[in-house]
């Protein structure tokens, strides 16, 4: 807000442009934050526009005054409990004497003219809806997440970019970034009480950018008060030569989805931004890991020919990375806890006394089913999902008859170089030859392919196309459902 001698001629709104053009560092608005709890504002309109406005001012626990003639309902049945003050009749100055500050949102430009007129006259701020230069203070876009606020203004100039980037800022902050700040408040004694004034910065960097502000976000707020306590107690003691005076870092397994970078969740961006080493595996592609820190250390710890890095070798990798003191991202494809080992590496860590979150991700199947617009339950076709890693074909533990039955989907991961024998387990538990499936290859990405056929040609298709990893099989009447793609092919050929 910013409080100006300007009147409703418009002069105001020359002289700030004036003033910007010649000095272009020079703000037109000194944003701040009023504390309106308890104290009077009056809202001159009775609409649409004006209820916002009381919707708004009613979050900051304002004692809310309304001057209309009418109310529109929600106005009306907020006044009838007492929840705001009708004044129904037309606008007096004199409906302006004590309030702390004023809106205008009559649509009506002589009438909001008289209101800012009113108000300025006993140096009351006033906002007039669309009319910067009739107004002293303008209402921004706001991000709340509260205690933390966000204000975002453009003078007036350009609204709707404004709510652009209050769009673009709540994609990126966390839905519970105020319950952080709120953690963080409840204890700021305790860590007064216990630390040097000089220890205290590096202290609360480490809260924010860790596993007990990840826990926070998660909503685990009790685990996240016990690794709290844990981190105070050992920061005034002076930490060891072997973590250069780190202390014992943290582990993230976050699952990085089926490829796509634009399917990555918002907790896997925050805390690849914050990771100080990234683990990754084959699955992952380069795309993903440019949405890291630029300066993170990237490990490469895939399974692939001529460079098999065993998971005893992970698990080293992970505690050895965090008794440095270090933040470690555990990047895996898909999701850590669908055939990604994550439960054994969260076992080691849990042994090592080694702070630990999981992100989960979207996993291959889901990826690919939703891309190549095959639903994996179809009320009529398919009333459960099956997930099947494809390197258990000598499992003597797996029902195959299960498998095999009708009314269902199976997905198998990892199985495109055991599509044949896939196929003959199959078929030989009892599946119809004629029994629809399809092959989604490099799911999510530009190169994705999805090749469709039944158990008799499916291992032929895949084969005449070249199907290389990664890619899925998914068996299932649901792969035979005519998708939006093929029947706009059949409308072209019809055509033709």
């Amino acid at each position: 807000m910013r409080l100006t001698s300007e009147n409703s001629s418009g002069s105001g709104a020359g002289l700030r442009g004036a003033r910007q053009r010649d000095n272009p560092f020079c703000m037109d608005y000194l944003p701040v934050f009023l504390q309106l709890q308890a104290r009077p504002v009056v809202v001159v309109g009775g609409g649409r526009v004006a209820a916002r406005k009381v919707e708004l001012l009613r979050r900051t626990g304002a004692r809310v005054t309304v001057v209309a003639p009418e109310l529109r309902d929600e106005l009306r049945g907020l006044a009838a409990t007492g929840e705001l003050q009708h004044i129904q009749a037309p606008f007096s100055p004199s409906h302006v004497n004590g309030a702390v500050a004023v809106v205008a949102a009559t649509g009506l430009t002589e009438v909001n003219a008289a209101v800012s007129a009113a108000a300025q006259a006993q140096h009351i701020p006033v906002n007039v809806v669309d009319d910067p230069a009739a107004s002293t203070f303008i209402f921004p876009a706001i991000v709340d997440r509260s205690p933390i606020l966000i204000a975002i203004s453009s003078g007036g100039q350009a609204p709707v970019l404004s709510r652009r980037i209050r769009e673009q800022m709540e994609a990126l902050l966390p839905a519970r970034l105020g319950a952080l700040a709120r953690f963080m408040g409840e204890r700021r004694k305790a860590v007064k009480r216990t630390l040097r004034t000089a220890a205290r910065r590096s202290f609360w960097e480490r809260i924010v950018g860790g596993i007990v502000g990840a826990r926070v976000f998660a909503g685990d707020e009790a685990a996240a008060g016990k690794d709290f306590e844990r981190e105070l107690r050992t920061s005034h003691l002076t930490r060891s030569a072997a973590t250069g005076g780190r202390g014992l870092g943290e582990c993230y397994l976050i699952g990085a989805g089926p490829g796509d970078p634009d399917l990555l969740t918002l907790r896997a961006l925050q805390l690849l931004q914050q990771a100080d080493v990234i683990l990754y595996d084959r699955l992952v592609p380069a795309p993903v890991l440019e949405r890291a820190r630029r300066d993170a250390e990237r490990v490469f710890v895939g399974k692939q020919p001529g460079n098999h890095t065993s998971q005893e070798r992970i698990n080293e990798l992970l505690v050895h990375y965090a008794r440095l003191g270090l933040r470690v991202a555990r990047l895996k494809g898909g999701d850590p806890f669908i055939f990604g080992r994550g439960g054994e590496e969260i076992e080691v860590l849990a042994a090592h006394g080694i702070p630990y979150i999981v992100v989960p991700g979207i996993t291959a199947a889901l990826g690919a089913a939703a891309a190549a617009n095959i639903p994996l339950t179809h009320r009529k076709l398919a009333q459960s999902v099956t997930f099947v890693t494809g390197h258990v074909l000598d499992d003597e533990a797996l029902d195959w008859r299960s498998l095999a039955g009708a009314r269902q989907t199976v997905v198998f991961y990892m199985g495109v170089g055991h599509l044949p024998q896939i196929v003959a387990k199959l078929r030989a538990a009892g599946a119809a030859a004629d029994h629809p499936a399809a092959v989604v290859e490099r799911a999510t990405l530009p190169e994705q392919r999805t090749l469709r056929g039944t158990l008799e040609t499916i291992a032929g298709v895949a084969q005449a196309a070249n199907v290389a990893p990664p890619a899925l099989l998914i068996v299932g009447d649901v792969t035979a459902l005519a998708t939006a793609d093929s029947l706009i092919g059949s409308e072209l050929e019809a055509m033709a």
